[in-house]
C-alpha cells in the first residue's frame, strides 16, 4: 500500500471509529483520548488529518452518511422495481437493520442535531449538507415514481421528500424510547401507503 493509500486508509479507519464512538456516546460524551485509544494512534497524527475535534465530527457526519445514499442509489436503480417499491424496500431494510441492533443508536445525523445543531456553525453546516443530499436522492426517487403514476403530483416532491426526512427522525426518536420498530413502521405506512400514493 503506497502512502496516499495508507493516510486515505487510515483516515477512513479513524472516521469509521468516530462513527461508533459518536452514536454510543455522542459528541460532547466522547474526549479525544478515546478516539485516539481507540485507534491507536498519537495525539499528533490526529492532527494530520484533522483541525479539531469539531472538524472531526464535521467529517464523520458525511463518512456516516455515504453508505445510505449508496443504498438507497442502488435500490433506485434496480431495472424490475418501481420507484416507490424501491423507496418502500429500502426503508424496510433499514427497520430490519433497527431491529436487529435492538433500537440501539438510532440515526447519528438525528443524534447530533440535537446535540450539536445550534452550538457548532461547522457541525451544523455538516449536517445541513448531509440532510440535503439524502433528502435530494429521495426527492429524485419520488419524482420518478409520480411520472411512473404511483406518487401525488399536486405535491412537490421536494416537499413529500422533505416530510419523509422529517417524519422519520421523529419517529426513529421514538423507537429509541418505546424499543420498538413500530413508530417506524407506522411512519412508512402511513406517508408511502398513503398519504404520498396516487
Amino acid at each position: 500500500m503506497n502512502a496516499t493509500s495508507q493516510k486515505r486508509f487510515n483516515r477512513d479507519t479513524i472516521l469509521s471509529q468516530g462513527v461508533s464512538l459518536l452514536m454510543q456516546q455522542g459528541y460532547h460524551g466522547t474526549g479525544l483520548k478515546e478516539i485516539l485509544d481507540a485507534v491507536r494512534i498519537p495525539k499528533g497524527s490526529f492532527y494530520n488529518y484533522f483541525d479539531s475535534k469539531e472538524s472531526f465530527a464535521a467529517e464523520v457526519i458525511q463518512h456516516y452518511i455515504e453508505p445510505f445514499i449508496r443504498q438507497l442509489e442502488g435500490h433506485l436503480s434496480t431495472p424490475d422495481l418501481d420507484a416507490l417499491s424501491a423507496i418502500k424496500r429500502y426503508f424496510d431494510e433499514l427497520i430490519a437493520e433497527l431491529e436487529k441492533s435492538g433500537f440501539k443508536g438510532g440515526c447519528l445525523l438525528g443524534n447530533l442535531m440535537g446535540e450539536v445543531g445550534d452550538t457548532s456553525e461547522l457541525c451544523r453546516n455538516s449536517l445541513q449538507t448531509a440532510v440535503h443530499r439524502y433528502r435530494d436522492l429521495l426527492k429524485t426517487g419520488l419524482e420518478a415514481a409520480q411520472s411512473q403514476g404511483t406518487v401525488r403530483t399536486d405535491k412537490s416532491a421536494e416537499a413529500m421528500a422533505d416530510q419523509l426526512v422529517d417524519a422519520w427522525q421523529g419517529a426513529l426518536l421514538r423507537m429509541k424510547i418505546e424499543k420498538s420498530s413500530g413508530p417506524l413502521k407506522q411512519c412508512c405506512r402511513d406517508l408511502l401507503d398513503d398519504y404520498f400514493k396516487a
